[in-house]
């Protein structure tokens, strides 16, 4: 399964190397990478074995410190 979320607040690779790890410890994430837009919308990609629960996403997310973009 793969997903798309839009995140805002990344600036650097480090912000995105934060979201990145820390969404890829949700159990069944086989991969997560981000494609930034420093200072803009960046789009976390994630490969899962199972569907993934947007709830946790976003809580990953806000753990690192960052948050979903509305859609």
């Amino acid at each position: 399964m793969s997903a798309a979320f839009p995140v805002l607040g990344l600036t650097c690779a480090s912000c995105a190397s934060r979201v990145s790890g820390a969404v890829g410890k949700i159990t069944g994430v086989r991969e997560a990478r981000v494609d930034l837009v420093a200072g803009g919308t960046s789009t976390l990609h994630v490969t899962s074995a199972t569907p993934l629960d947007a709830g946790l996403v976003a809580s990953a997310i806000s753990d690192a410190g960052y948050q979903l973009a509305s859609s």
